[in-house]
């Protein structure tokens, strides 16, 4: 026989054991163009391998996947809404925004001046979070002054954070720039 207290401890013990994945970008985030986004975006695809994983051993942790992507995102607009995103608890934060600036003329310091403050939010709020940067490339249209200044900024900031870095997100993902 069990109590209704007993109920609500178990069901709290389950969330309480459940551990989040923030995946905090842009459109290729969002999953935007995708013809459905809660099934394909890459945050729903790394739900799907957790959960596969789970299945295969009882013993793995449960995880959850919040896709914090929002379409045409910058990481001005980053740093101004991570605060919100941070509301719950994370163990992996998943950091892919910068490609928006670029194709938009953005400086670079400007950039990861952003990208760095969102860092910073992450490690002031939970610092045993682990944070993925994921680089992104500008084509060199937009000139190789600029493009080679964008494309160092990614592995300054991951010298920085001592966690792991994914060189060009969307070429691991099969997407194009945002």
């Amino acid at each position: 026989m069990a109590f209704a207290g007993q109920e609500f401890c178990a069901l709290h013990a389950a969330e309480a054991s459940t551990r989040n994945v923030i995946c905090f970008g842009d459109s290729i985030t969002a999953g935007y163009g995708l013809e459905n986004a809660s099934a394909e975006s890459y945050p729903a695809l790394l739900q799907q391998k957790l959960d596969q994983a789970r299945t295969a051993m009882d013993s793995a942790p449960r995880w959850r996947v919040i896709n914090a992507g929002l379409s045409g995102e910058t990481t001005a607009g980053g740093a101004r809404r991570i605060d919100w995103v941070l509301r719950q608890p994370v163990e992996i934060f998943i950091l892919a925004l910068g490609g928006n600036d670029g194709l938009r003329g953005v400086d670079p310091a400007v950039s990861q001046k952003n990208l760095q403050t969102i860092i910073d939010r992450v490690r002031a709020r939970y610092p045993a979070a682990k944070i993925v940067l994921a680089g992104m490339m500008m084509p060199p249209s937009m000139g190789e002054d600029y493009a080679r200044a964008f494309a160092t900024m990614y592995p300054t900031l991951a010298a920085k954070i001592i966690s792991r870095s994914c060189p060009f997100c969307s070429k691991a993902s099969g997407a194009g720039p945002s």
